[in-house]
């Protein structure tokens, strides 16, 4: 019979990777359309939204493929599994988004103001702007649904699930589906003013706004993954818990130190050093090391290893004339 978690997880997963696809279909077609009116109408702008839906599109590939690989099983090679795989990937779509999207989007509006532009037709690019504006609206909603019922499974709120999920490929859809909302009223405006005012100046510095947010985007994307890739643990409330629930086990004393670690979405490591009972067999030892593994496994399903170390505890070690912290 199949772990529940398992399957809670293969389709918590599924659903990472449809929100992913539906975010990268959208970005794709969304690039040609902008690059297109941005061609015809001149507009620096549009340009740098085009930059930053290629780039988008390269993100969601780069996030695609850490779906992909971050769920390979364990092997000889790789015991603790492919989990982490997962933020250097998606640590590389951050960068593409700096490089494809920020950078570009500065240039060109600094080009503009200085050297200007000659304004063409914007009709084209309103019309893309408005259909760019859909499809990027339907991807955030298939984003944010999945967030919100992540929220509710962890019981926390929207705000705090998406700054502190581990799940990351799921925040980058929704932070850059949240720029591009914001650069196509930025590009709207830049084009609005142009239009009104007959000076270029108003589309370089849409453009410069929208460089500016996306800096900020891939600035918050890379430090969420470089956390994770120089080791998270688990939220403290959480550790607290693991510790009474081991302390809960017969013949666990005392849990000196507790180690945990985030290796993915839904999959976390946890390692004690625990002080059994002094009169416990070495029968005894091993099932409550089994117990505990097993109510750990039971009460929070994103543990998925469990190392426990019998250790002394702080009197015996005195007793003994050792160094009383392990």
């Amino acid at each position: 019979m199949a772990d529940t978690g398992d399957t809670a997880a293969a389709e918590r997963n599924g659903d990472s990777t449809f929100t992913v696809l539906v975010a990268a279909f959208a970005n794709l077609g969304i690039a040609v359309a902008k690059a297109v009116a941005g061609v015809i109408s001149g507009s620096s702008a549009m340009l740098s939204e085009a930059a930053h839906s290629v780039a988008d599109t390269v993100t969601e590939v780069l996030l695609l493929t850490s779906l992909k690989r971050s769920v390979r099983p364990a092997d000889e090679d790789h015991p603790l599994g492919h989990g982490p795989e997962r933020y250097i990937w998606a640590l590389l779509a951050a960068v593409a988004t700096f490089v494809g999207g920020a950078v570009f989007s500065l240039y060109d509006g600094i080009h503009t103001l200085t050297h200007g532009e000659d304004l063409g037709d914007p009709l084209v690019s309103y019309i893309v702007l408005a259909v760019a504006f859909v499809l990027e609206g339907y991807s955030l909603r298939t984003g944010l649904r999945q967030v919100r019922g992540e929220a509710a499974h962890h019981r926390v709120s929207f705000g705090r699930y998406l700054r502190r999920t581990p799940d990351t490929a799921v925040k980058a859809v929704v932070m850059e589906d949240s720029a591009a909302l914001a650069g196509l009223l930025l590009a709207a405006g830049g084009l609005l003013g142009g239009q009104l005012s007959g000076s270029g100046v108003w589309d370089g510095v849409a453009s410069l706004c929208i460089g500016a947010l996306l800096l900020y985007v891939a600035w918050v994307l890379g430090r969420s993954n470089a956390e994770f890739l120089v080791g998270r643990p688990l939220p403290r409330s959480v550790r607290e818990r693991i510790r009474a629930e081991l302390v809960a086990v017969e013949h666990i004393e005392a849990v000196l130190e507790l180690t945990t670690l985030v290796q993915g979405p839904r999959e976390a490591l946890v390692a004690a050093k625990v002080d059994f009972r002094d009169v416990s067999t070495a029968a005894q030892i091993e099932w409550a090391c089994e117990r505990a593994e097993q109510r750990l496994r039971e009460e929070f399903p994103i543990v998925r290893r469990v190392y426990l170390d019998p250790t002394p505890g702080f009197a015996q070690r005195r007793t003994e004339g050792l160094n009383p912290w392990p």
